[in-house]
């Protein structure tokens, strides 16, 4: 029996990926961002959901995987993935061979990255698109540097420039009259400098998530759909915003993401403790009153965060239970006290819905003070991960 597992929605991905494909339009690719074990729901399960079901909104050109590293791309191809695949994260020099023999299409910004796959290359000739740096000031070629190294990749035989890329910075926060305007200038700026050097029209993508839904001109000829994707908003000025416009432009039907993961454990042993008692690790919590407790066994090994400790609920029987004391490294202490006819070996749930009651991970992040997508992408890739 498993004593913790993660749902993934299949109906629910479907929807997402229906939505969001209606909102950048049928011309552009949609680019499926599944790095990070699908950020936490499952490499491989929610690829083949996606790749499966013709998702992507048909033709091969319309439907892309995006992944962080050579190690993903092979996971995808050896189970059976046939998608245009594009590394989005740093290649190795020393993956280079592996990236070639994946038929992938890599983002690159370093000179040892072309030579690596040129040299890989044999008859094939990479795609590659080159990564331009406007302000986030992580991966990229700078604009000063742009020309030179354009030049270099369209003289190198074994790739070939394919397209030019950027990330922006702030959209989630700021929303897109703040630096993401800024950046998107520069961006134009690259790509017509690319574009001027390959003397041909290059792919161009600037979009995640956040800016997919709420920028027009940043959408470009690709949009990479991440957290969105999994029916998470990238932050809350976000759904605002994109809730807002959706419902005056369809007339009250209003835009909506659906979450596709839920997170589950069982009961284990409970027992009652008298008023006064101190729970777990370090009596950090007394119980005020004659509590009955149970102990999940789930805990920061499966990415049940320690900073959730006496704050944070469970559902369980469509009760929220309050966790109780530090969470510890296999196990959590819950009050279960307000649940009629517990029983060991019930369900319960760490993030999604039961019954009326929902915990989410937007709820757990302010929790722990950090972001949903911590909360999503640390479920220890080792707890199964169930498609319903």
């Amino acid at each position: 029996m498993q004593r913790s597992w993660v749902e993934i929605s299949k109906n629910a991905l479907r929807e997402n990926v229906r939505m969001l494909r209606g909102i950048i339009g049928p011309d552009r690719v949609f680019c499926a961002v599944v790095k990070a074990n699908a950020y936490g729901h499952g490499l491989v399960e929610v690829a083949k959901i996606v790749a499966g079901e013709n998702a992507f909104g048909g033709g091969e050109q319309k439907g892309w995987f995006g992944v962080d590293s050579v190690d993903e791309a092979v996971t995808l191809r050896d189970a059976g993935i046939a998608a245009p695949m594009l590394v989005l994260g740093y290649i190795p020099v020393a993956d280079a061979k592996r990236a070639v023999r994946a038929n992938v299409r890599a983002v690159v910004a370093e000179r040892a990255t072309v030579r690596a796959l040129a040299r890989g290359a044999g008859r094939r000739s990479v795609p590659v698109h080159i990564k331009v740096e406007t302000g986030t000031q992580r991966q990229g070629v700078t604009l000063r540097e742009l020309p030179a190294f354009a030049r270099y990749v369209e003289r190198t035989a074994g790739v070939t420039l394919a397209g030019v890329s950027t990330h922006l910075a702030d959209i989630e926060d700021t929303g897109p009259h703040g630096f993401a305007r800024l950046q998107l200038e520069r961006f134009a700026r690259a790509a017509a400098i690319a574009e001027h050097i390959a003397k041909r029209p290059l792919m161009r993508h600037a979009a995640a998530s956040a800016a997919a839904l709420l920028m027009d001109d940043a959408r470009h000829d690709l949009a990479r759909f991440g957290m969105a994707l999994y029916g998470v908003w990238p932050s809350a000025r976000v759904r605002v915003a994109i809730v807002h416009r959706s419902t005056q432009e369809a007339q009250g039907h209003s835009f909506a993401l659906h979450p596709v993961l839920t997170w589950k454990t069982i009961v284990g042993p409970m027992h009652w403790v008298p008023a006064g008692s101190p729970i777990g690790y370090g009596c950090t919590e007394r119980v005020e009153c004659r509590t009955r407790v149970a102990v999940l066994p789930v805990g920061y090994w499966d990415g049940y965060d320690r900073r959730l400790s006496r704050i944070a609920h469970v559902l369980i029987r469509g009760k929220r239970c309050k966790v109780l004391g530090r969470v510890c490294m296999n196990m959590t202490i819950v009050d279960v006290t307000g649940v009629p006819g517990v029983r060991m070996e019930d369900p319960a749930v760490l993030i999604g819905s039961q019954g009326r009651a929902e915990i989410t991970a937007d709820e757990l992040a302010e929790h722990m003070g950090t972001i949903s997508y911590e909360v999503v992408t640390r479920i220890n890739p080792q707890i199964v991960r169930l498609v319903v």
